[in-house]
Order: C-alpha cells, then sequence, then structure tokens
C-alpha cells in the first residue's frame, strides 16, 4: 500500500505539471466522483504545492445521476439551471484550468430512456456556448484523466473478485500512465511526446488531401481533409503559450476531416461506452460527410440519439491515428472507457472539430471555422475503428499515393 500510495501521489503530479503545467496563480476547477475523494485530495494538494491560487472543487455522484435521469419530472431535461451557467462561464472567462477525474461504471445509465439525454444536452448548448468554445479551442487549459471504481473494474475483469479486479484496474491505468514507481514518469512523459510530435510533423509535411482506410471488418472509407488542415499531439497550447495534454494517457495524432468529405463505409472495431450505456457491433454509412445509416448489435437507440443530436453530430469531426502496437493496445484490455480504448487503437469522431487542427483556427469564430470546412455540434463522440490489419494510404495533391498505415501500424 505505501508503494501505491507514492504512485497515486506521482500520478497526481503529472496530471497537475504535465497534463496541465498549472501555472503559479491560476485557478483549478477540479470535477470528480464522491469515490474518487482520496484521489482528488491528492490533486488538490499537487495543485496548491505549483502555486494555484484556489482550487474548486466540484462533486458528483453516478447513482444519483441515474435516480435523476430515471424519476425525475420530465420538463427538467429542458432547462438548465442559470447558476449553473454563471459556474462554468465565470471560471472559462478568467482562465482557470479544468481536471476532470473520470471513473464510472460503463452500464450507469442502461435503461434509461435516450431521449432525455438529448433533450439536457440540448438545453445546455447556448447557456455553456461560451466555455465550451474556449474548452474546444484551447482558450484554457483542460485534463482528463481516470481512476478505478469497483463497478468499472468488475466489468473490465468479470471474473476476478472486487478487490482484485480493483488492483488490476490500478496496475493498468498506472501502466499506460508511465507509473512504474521510481519517480520519473515525467522524464518518461517528455520522450512520449518527443516521439508523437515527430510523426505529426511527418504528416504536415505530407500534406494529404485525403486518406483511405481499409481492413477486414469491412472497413472502406475515404476522408478528405481541408486544405488548410494541421495534424496536432498531445500538446494543445493556449494563446498566452500554457501547455497542456488534454487526455491523459494518450497515444493519438489526429486532426480534422473536411466535414463534407467523408464517403465510404466504416466498421467499429471496439464497443463505445456512451451515455452510461454499452454500443456495440456498429458501422456507419457515410455519403459526402453524413452519416446516412448507423446500425448497431446493441445499442442501436443510443447510437442513432448521438448521431441526432444536432446538424452536425451526423458529421465527423476527427481523424485520429494510434498504432496497433502501443502502450495500452498492447495492454489486450478492453477498457469500456473511451479515454482508454481511443487511444489504443485509431478511431474517428463524430460531432465537433477542433479549431487547431486547422492553420489560424484557434482565432476563428465558429461560423468561419465552418466555412473553412470543419464540422460544428454540441456532440463530440470518439469510436474506435483500427485493427491489426488496417490499411491507410494518404493521396497527396500532386496523385501521390503514400502509405500511412500497414498491418495497423505507422510506416513511420
Amino acid at each position: 500500500m505505501e508503494n501505491r500510495e507514492a504512485k497515486l501521489k506521482e500520478y497526481a503530479k503529472l496530471l497537475v505539471e504535465i497534463g496541465l503545467q498549472l501555472r503559479k496563480g491560476q485557478t483549478l476547477v477540479l470535477t470528480s466522483p464522491v469515490e474518487c475523494a482520496e484521489f482528488t485530495r491528492m490533486c488538490v494538494n499537487a495543485a496548491y504545492d505549483a502555486g494555484c491560487r484556489e482550487v474548486v472543487v466540484s462533486w458528483h455522484d453516478g447513482l444519483c445521476s441515474r435516480e435523476k435521469y430515471l424519476r425525475a419530472d420530465d420538463s427538467i431535461f429542458d432547462e438548465f439551471p442559470e447558476w449553473l451557467e454563471k459556474y462554468y462561464n465565470h471560471y472559462a472567462d478568467i482562465g482557470a484550468a479544468t481536471l476532470h477525474i473520470s471513473a464510472s461504471d460503463p452500464e450507469l445509465f442502461k435503461g434509461v430512456d435516450p431521449n432525455r439525454f438529448v433533450r439536457a444536452d440540448r438545453a445546455a448548448e447556448k447557456p455553456l456556448e461560451n466555455a465550451r468554445h474556449k474548452q474546444m479551442a484551447n482558450i484554457i487549459p483542460w485534463c482528463i484523466a481516470a481512476i478505478p471504481v469497483p463497478s468499472w473494474a468488475k466489468k473490465v475483469f468479470p471474473g476476478c473478485p472486487e478487490d482484485e479486479a480493483m488492483e488490476k484496474l490500478w496496475d493498468a491505468i498506472l501502466t499506460t500512465m508511465r507509473i512504474t514507481g521510481d519517480g520519473k514518469a515525467v522524464d518518461r512523459w517528455k520522450e512520449h511526446i518527443d516521439l508523437l510530435n515527430k510523426r505529426r510533423d511527418i504528416l504536415n509535411e505530407y500534406h494529404f488531401k485525403s486518406l483511405h482506410y481499409t481492413n477486414s471488418l469491412g472497413t472502406d472509407l475515404t476522408i478528405e481533409l481541408p486544405k488548410d488542415h494541421l495534424w496536432a499531439a498531445c500538446g494543445a497550447s493556449t494563446p498566452e503559450g500554457q501547455v497542456f495534454i488534454a487526455n491523459m494517457p494518450t497515444e493519438e495524432i489526429f486532426t480534422a476531416p473536411l466535414r463534407t468529405g467523408i464517403n465510404g463505409v466504416v466498421y467499429a472495431a471496439l464497443p463505445l461506452v456512451s451515455s452510461g450505456n454499452i454500443i456495440d457491433g456498429f458501422h456507419f454509412v457515410v455519403k459526402d460527410g453524413k452519416i446516412v445509416e448507423c446500425h448497431a448489435e446493441k445499442g442501436e437507440e443510443y447510437l442513432k440519439a448521438d448521431v441526432a443530436l444536432d446538424e452536425g453530430a451526423s458529421y465527423f469531426g476527427e481523424v485520429a491515428l494510434v498504432p496497433y502496437d502501443s502502450t495500452i493496445s498492447n495492454l489486450n484490455i478492453l477498457f469500456y472507457d473511451t479515454l482508454f480504448d481511443e487511444n489504443a487503437r485509431c478511431h474517428l469522431a463524430f460531432g465537433e472539430a477542433y479549431p487547431e487542427c486547422i492553420e489560424g483556427g484557434q482565432n476563428m469564430s465558429p461560423e468561419e471555422l465552418q466555412e473553412h470546412g470543419l464540422n460544428y455540434s454540441i456532440q463530440h463522440e470518439d469510436f474506435m475503428v483500427g485493427t491489426a490489419d488496417l490499411s491507410i494510404v494518404g493521396t497527396t495533391y500532386d496523385g501521390k499515393e503514400v502509405p500511412v498505415f500497414v498491418d495497423g501500424n505507422f510506416t513511420f
């Protein structure tokens, strides 16, 4: 236990110093499930050690949220509290950093009417437009990380007693975070960031017009990219130069597709956990960027609700490359958590695009971003498409075809 506590303190320090690169005098808004109080307090201590002005902790409880979505008066899902609007926008306006501790049962909301999630998200769209834009455009630093809870651990390791499942999930998460107990996780992360940035630079030098995906699942998808697109890696930067890593762990290099430039069929390689429900065995048929058909063996009603959230939810906003041979993938664990599963495989996201993925995008309004071919939506849902036999061929503007992925991995 003593060694575990040291690793958790190192994890908390890593999130503050590498995930957010928190600045002296900066406010931190920390959201956490109540079950994660012990680790959350470690993050609070690490933030104050780094010179944080104030840590504002927002607690939530998954079981209470489930009861709300099952039993609350139907009218509340069309409302958004004024105090919450002021809360989120105030901290966004003062440039507060945000750290979100993720830990939940993958099927927490099983049986809940998906329409209630859709209505609640739509009700929040206008009140949170300012705060959401500042996050998506990297105007404020933010980071998402995770720790185990028993319901999640039992889903990942169903044949194990609860204590053993928790221990295994802790070990897996700390491995993905490159934490071994020797106090050198920060150094390992710096090396990892350098590798991702080198691959990012190669992709930007190629300046592909399109990418063609094929594999044995049946994926046959052509993705056009905006002419002024940029590939990004794990280190985003605010206008003031504060570098942060939005997702920890991360293995991806990503860009935005041309909103109307995707055609073909794409099959998911792993299940998707969305709104506390598992969606599995699904695929999309895409025409001129729009999802015109979606089918799933499990959870199809939740998938259809996700892509119908607004007009942009049926278009794509992210193209992310992740080698099949990577730290997370090599664990051979299905995490039932997008934070980890998306960093084990190449993935796409339907919904909003990140402004940093085109030249000058962080300084553009949503309308200007759309004029440059990027998608806008209040939705952003990643799903995994990478397989051991995935082929991705890039085509340059002069017609040259370049293998980017062969047998699921980078060629460079």
